[in-house]
């Protein structure tokens, strides 16, 4: 059967982006990148897939129909973690669908790719 070897996010500026998710997960480069392509791998004895960037001149989905949830621990966690995501150039998104008492926050990165920080413990 088959695994999920990785996750591709387009990006018109890989070096950017790559920057960006090597600071939000602690990720490393697998090898040199290049202008157009970057393969990221969780740091010395972190778990999690890996994440390549590849360049992209596809316009940024408003809606994505496939996104990044980022887990936090709790309220105070996501807190904390979605304000240094955003100091590190993350925005936060004015998401037009989020629930009445969310349990999650919509930001997208440096290239506008949407993803989530979800606090896990009110599942």
């Amino acid at each position: 059967m088959v695994s999920v070897g990785s996750v591709v996010l387009g990006a018109s500026d890989v070096a950017r982006a790559a920057a960006f998710w090597e600071g939000a997960l602690g990720y490393l480069p697998r090898e040199a990148g290049t202008e157009s392509w970057v393969v990221l791998v969780p740091g010395e004895g972190g778990g999690g897939v890996q994440i390549a960037l590849g360049l992209s001149e596809s316009p940024v989905q408003e809606h994505p129909r496939v996104h990044l949830d980022l887990y936090a621990a709790d309220a105070a966690e996501q807190a904390a973690e979605v304000e240094r995501l955003v100091a590190l150039g993350a925005q936060r998104v004015d998401w037009d669908s989020y629930p009445q008492d969310p349990d999650f926050v919509v930001l997208a990165d440096t290239e506008g790719n949407r993803f989530c920080v979800i606090d896990t413990s009110r599942a």
